[in-house]
């Protein structure tokens, strides 16, 4: 009986989707002679409507600096997903170059849980990442006039960072443009929101894991009545990880870099996770990894940069994937 391979690639960014690269390892597997499946996962950040199936609404929105900006959702009955970045993400800005971090905020991505309760969803999954703000939220909460209806629904933020309110500015800020002293103004901020959540909402997000998350978004969302949970066992769940997990031998996964965030809610880290715990053997092709990286216990990773150099990798990415996938399950054929 031929063996059976399940393949669940994040993109590789920059050079692959994860489509690209699950179609060149399932061709690459069914050479082989064994039996492959593959599903589309992501860690709730950008490109997660993709793994849902694509957006299918459209709104005009206020983007990060103030600026209209077309944003997309997804509605599936009484379920809507938004992508926070799609309307408040640092792309929209223009990069960290063109962000003003002291500006920036989450008006948009308010607007956008106001049209999908107004058009009758109950359930709101709002996924973070990507973020340009540092607002704490405020931006999205104001955006939210009716918030006595968000009691009526069920606010879930799909995040997988553990980052408290407070430290946002610190670990975040940067990356975004900010300054050393806007990174200090902006944790003051944050500090003075966390009072007014308390008082406000009788809510204290100040030592709430994950509460950082987008710039403290997370937290101010929760304050008004969401809860936080793992952007990638939202999506791991939808796409019936587990259902193939009891019935395969063997998980390849993979990313473009693997650090140490990888395993913090990303992909590699979540399927190897899932795998792990139904005793299925998982394997990482990836495009390159950090130096120094503790690998979690069975986890074999084989990096394209180490085997191939960096311009090949690059240049011939899919090619090369689905030649480490041969190898990988030839070598398992002979286990």
């Amino acid at each position: 009986m031929a063996r059976s391979v399940l393949f669940a690639f994040d993109k590789f960014r920059g050079t692959a989707t994860s489509l690209e690269l699950a179609a060149a390892a399932t061709s690459a597997a069914e050479t082989a002679g064994w039996l492959s499946h593959s599903i589309a996962v992501a860690d709730g950040g950008e490109g997660s409507l993709d793994v849902l199936g694509g957006p299918n609404k459209r709104m005009k929105v206020t983007g990060p600096l103030g600026r209209p900006v077309e944003a997309e959702w997804r509605l599936e009955g009484k379920e809507a997903f938004i992508e926070m970045a799609s309307a408040s993400g640092l792309a929209l800005a223009g990069g960290a170059e063109g962000n003003d971090p002291l500006l920036a905020d989450t008006t948009g991505t308010g607007q956008l849980i106001a049209q999908a309760v107004g058009l009758g969803a109950r359930t709101v999954v709002v996924m973070l990442g990507g973020s340009a703000t540092t607002d704490g939220g405020l931006g999205a909460i104001n955006a939210m006039p009716n918030r006595g209806r968000l009691k009526e629904i069920e606010l879930i933020v799909a995040c997988d960072v553990e980052t408290r309110f407070r430290d946002a500015a610190r670990v975040f800020g940067p990356q975004k443009g900010a300054s050393t002293a806007q990174v200090e103004l902006l944790t003051r901020r944050l500090e003075q929101l966390e009072r007014k959540y308390l008082e406000d909402y009788g809510v204290d997000v100040s030592e709430m894991s994950g509460a950082g998350a987008a710039g403290g978004l997370a937290g101010g969302l929760v304050a008004v009545g969401g809860h936080i949970e793992s952007g990638f066992d939202i999506l791991a769940d939808r796409a019936g990880l587990d259902e193939y997990l009891a019935t395969i031998d063997l998980v390849v996964t993979g990313e473009g870099y693997l650090d140490p965030g990888s395993f913090h809610g990303k992909v590699v880290g979540g399927v190897h996770r899932w795998a792990s715990a139904q005793g299925v053997p998982t394997i990482a092709v990836v495009g390159d990894t950090a130096t120094g990286v503790d690998l979690p216990a069975g986890l074999e990773v084989r990096s394209l940069v180490d085997r191939y150099g960096e311009e090949r990798s690059f240049d011939d990415t899919l090619r090369l994937v689905a030649e480490q996938v041969t190898d990988v399950l030839a070598s398992r054929m002979i286990d």
